[in-house]
């Protein structure tokens, strides 16, 4: 038997898929947004996306949109929502998957659509192009949640770092302030740190900690996942 094509009387909408792509420098949560080169809401900042190829899957567009619109290649991005209003885009009838990553922070250049691509603290985002803005809230309002029931932070600090930079990132997505002793305690009792060096003979007490995550068992309690209270 043939192949057989269907082609449906009814008008169907469009697809695209934006990413919301989280760094964080030491002190506070960045965002990285591209400014748009052409019409519609042409030099307004808005996520990285673009309208779907008909052989590619959502993660597929977003991933290829990432790269060609700021240069970061290789990044995981997880889908977290499908925003579907009816006027969002004033183009056609188009439907977004959005997804949303963390990385380290490093260098982005806009390409292809995008005029510009650039790191904005979350305090400074600029007026967003579509509904993005609403897009931002959710993934924002996502990784709040994420935080409190899978380890975070391989993602985001270096190799080595010190328990202040882990608590200065919780605190920033957060947006809560915690006691010291307590944040400690609680970070060494879910097992995934490891002191990544001895101090230094002579040091002085105050000479902090540094520590790396211990990749197996951050992986674990990542799969299985855990209840964070502070």
């Amino acid at each position: 038997m043939g192949e057989r094509n269907f082609c449906y009387k009814y008008p169907h909408p469009a697809v695209t898929a934006d990413c919301v792509i989280f760094g964080f420098d030491g002190v506070s949560i960045k965002v990285l947004l591209i400014q748009r080169g052409i019409e519609p809401y042409k030099g307004m900042w808005a996520f990285p996306g673009g309208f779907m190829n008909i052989g590619e899957t959502a993660e597929e567009c977003a991933r290829r949109e990432l790269e060609e619109e700021t240069g970061l290649k290789g990044v995981t991005v997880e889908q977290f929502y499908t925003f579907t209003d009816v006027n969002r885009d004033p183009r056609e009838r188009v439907i977004t998957v959005a997804h949303y990553a963390l990385v380290r922070m490093s260098e982005v250049k806009g390409g292809d659509d995008a005029e510009a691509a650039c790191w904005f603290s979350r305090d400074d985002i600029p007026a967003l192009a579509f509904d993005h803005d609403r897009i931002l809230r959710m993934a924002m309002s996502r990784l709040k949640e994420r935080i409190c029931f899978e380890p975070i932070g391989f993602e985001l600090l270096p190799d080595v770092f010190t328990m202040t930079e882990l608590q200065n990132l919780y605190e920033a997505i957060l947006e809560v302030k915690f006691d010291r002793r307590n944040f400690y305690n609680k970070m060494l009792k879910l097992g995934i740190l490891a002191e990544a060096e001895p101090r230094p003979e002579g040091a002085s007490r105050r000479t902090p900690s540094r520590y790396r995550f211990n990749a197996e068992k951050y992986a674990e309690l990542k799969q299985k996942g855990f209840r964070l209270e502070f």
